[in-house]
């Protein structure tokens, strides 16, 4: 059974903040199976329109969807974006967060290798004086295996020194 476009479009508008009606209240309201509602989101999505999740609060948004926010977000004036905020149940505060997130994500990648080559540096650190400390116990164990060869051998050539 097809629906309207003016239906599918009704609906989604329930999905959308500041309603967020789940998935499984509007299948019930609606008449309308699950696996459809969610294939209309998910095909919305791929839209780039913003559909978050219902139980899940804007804090609880993918960043997908905190990403859409942001790009719909970045011309808006102050009072735009109050206006924008409030149909959807956000702060600016919130916005302005992703925002700093959106745009520190490349910059993960290279404090992430810095990260990544400081922990290799140490790691070979820790090895170079592992070996050290190993090389010279080795060491000493063989100059103590080697006096106690010298002391049985001592003591078979001139003896123990106890007979006497």
């Amino acid at each position: 059974m097809g629906y309207s476009p003016e239906r599918k479009s009704a609906v989604l508008k329930r999905m959308l903040p500041p309603n967020n009606t789940a998935i499984r209240q509007l299948s019930q309201e609606e008449g309308i199976s699950e696996a459809t509602l969610h294939k209309w989101r998910a095909e919305a999505r791929g839209k780039g329109q913003l559909l978050p999740d219902a139980d899940a609060g804007p804090e609880g948004w993918s960043s997908r969807d905190k990403f859409a926010a942001v790009l719909e977000t970045a011309a808006l004036n102050e009072a735009d974006l109050a206006e924008y905020c409030r149909k959807r149940g956000l702060y600016s505060a919130q916005i302005t967060a992703w925002r700093s997130a959106c745009e520190q994500a490349n910059d993960w990648d290279r404090a992430s290798t810095a990260r990544l080559g400081r922990a290799t540096k140490d790691e070979k650190k820790r090895v170079k004086d592992l070996e050290r400390e190993l090389t010279r116990k080795d060491r000493a164990l063989a100059e103590t295996a080697a006096l106690l060869v010298l002391r049985k051998k001592a003591a078979a050539i001139w003896g123990d020194g106890e007979d006497a």
